[in-house]
């Protein structure tokens, strides 16, 4: 058995859970790096990661560099000794640090890999409609997310199920897996495969243009496209509702369908129920935030707010 000596790098909460599990398994977590503490929120108060404040809870040895290739990084990177690098949810590595330990760098990413390289891949599984998704561990290389497959988790995805459901069931799938990764790791009966070239499925980064509905595309994808983006960062659309227009956030949705004979995008409501009409159905509303509100559901907002009769979204 080899005597593991553990950075470990990420940022977010899906990391928190992953190094907490590392924690548990009672490995030797000899640093902690994660993102520089920033400024954030209406007061501009400074905030720490996810990842920096259970690191302080659990007295664990933290480094917050600006600049990975710096020479005070460095130094203090290789005065940590460590022999295994494990990264999650961070950013990318020179090759400088993800070559420096002895039994290498590895990275937890939430897609069955090679579909879904990229910043995203939790979003995009769902926006595309996928029926399942899956963790894998891979060495880290030269390149994004495309290092030799440690091991690899399968996960379905519900028909209904939001970005924040898969988002905590991969979570917690992810935790097992880089576990069971170490454990290899530690026994030396580490076997990998090659990814191979294809990138048929991609998840770059989810921009403000990507999250906006439109009403027009099929029913399936709308239905999707919310699900995907809920609750973060939440797919939005503009409510033209006599002269105003109002940015509208989206959240929980349901989808019926129903041949009609609205408009595209025509809001219709009753005094339960909002939906928009959309081709072959209906996207029913089931909570939301009007810009300037608080999120709410749907009936809440209908019992104080008045939808013109020719409202709708665009």
């Amino acid at each position: 058995m080899r005597d593991l000596r553990i950075v470990f790098m990420g940022t977010p909460d899906f990391a928190v859970a992953i190094l907490d599990a590392l924690i548990k398994a009672e490995y030797n977590v000899v640093g902690v790096i994660t993102a520089p503490d920033k400024p954030a929120g209406r007061g501009r108060k400074i905030q720490e990661s996810a990842v920096k404040k259970y690191a302080l809870e659990k007295k664990l040895n933290i480094l917050q560099p600006t600049n990975l290739k710096s020479k005070d990084f460095i130094n203090e990177l290789e005065n940590l000794k460590a022999n295994l690098q494990i990264v999650v949810a961070f950013r990318m590595l020179p090759k400088i640090v993800w070559k420096m330990p002895e039994f290498g760098t590895f990275n937890l990413h939430a897609s069955l890999l090679p579909d879904y390289r990229g910043a995203a891949p939790i979003n995009w599984a769902i926006i595309n409609g996928e029926t399942k998704t899956g963790v894998t561990t891979f060495f880290i290389d030269e390149k994004i997310d495309t290092g030799n497959v440690i091991l690899r988790k399968e996960v379905s995805i519900g028909e209904t199920e939001i970005v924040g459901e898969l988002h905590d069931r991969l979570m917690n799938v992810g935790s097992e897996l880089v576990v069971e990764t170490v454990k290899q790791i530690e026994k030396g009966s580490v076997e990998t495969f090659s990814q191979p070239e294809a990138e048929e499925k991609i998840a770059p980064k989810i921009f403000n243009d990507t999250c906006k509905i439109n009403w027009t595309a099929p029913i399936n994808s709308i239905f999707n496209l919310i699900r995907g983006l809920n609750p973060y960062p939440a797919a939005w659309t503009t409510l033209f509702n006599n002269d105003d227009e109002i940015k509208v956030k989206i959240y929980d949705v349901k989808k019926e369908i129903l041949e009609h004979q609205h408009k595209l995008g025509e809001i219709i409501t009753s005094k339960n129920q909002l939906k928009v009409a959309v081709a072959n159905g209906f996207i029913i509303i089931d909570s939301l935030q009007i810009a300037g509100k608080r999120k709410m559901d749907s009936k809440s907002l209908l019992n104080g707010f008045n939808f013109h009769e020719n409202a709708f979204m665009r």
